[in-house]
């Protein structure tokens, strides 16, 4: 299991910056890859960026050249780093968590989810 914890949302004006962060605790050993996702009021989640373990990093086109994905050396956390915020950018943001698991000789893969963190961006 894994457990995922947001902190970093807040006010901020349009054209500021924004890091967030992802604590990851339990059999994080077992992420292979992890990402955040947001959801903006009347809208469907949507991905915002993802980074394997390999170091592959994908982005929504919205936030490319504005947001970056990283993770520290020992994976249990994730950051994403948010300038030239827009207000379009509001939103609840979410951790997310790929994990591969041999369990009885059978990969298994399960997705977590922390619990959000509010990012409203005013003009």
């Amino acid at each position: 299991q894994v457990q995922l914890v947001e902190s970093g949302g807040g006010l901020v004006q349009a054209g500021g910056s924004l890091r967030l962060s992802c604590a990851a605790s339990g059999d994080t050993i077992d992420i292979s890859a992890m990402g955040w996702y947001r959801q903006a009021p009347g809208k469907e989640r949507e991905l915002v960026a993802t980074i394997t373990n390999s170091g592959s990093t994908n982005y929504a086109d919205s936030v490319k050249a504005r947001f970056t994905i990283s993770r520290d050396n020992a994976k249990n956390t994730l950051y994403l780093q948010m300038n030239s915020l827009k207000p379009e950018d509001t939103a609840v943001y979410y951790c997310n968590a790929e994990c591969d698991v041999i369990y009885l000789g059978d990969m298994e893969t399960y997705e977590y989810w922390g619990q959000g963190t509010q990012v409203t961006v005013s003009s």
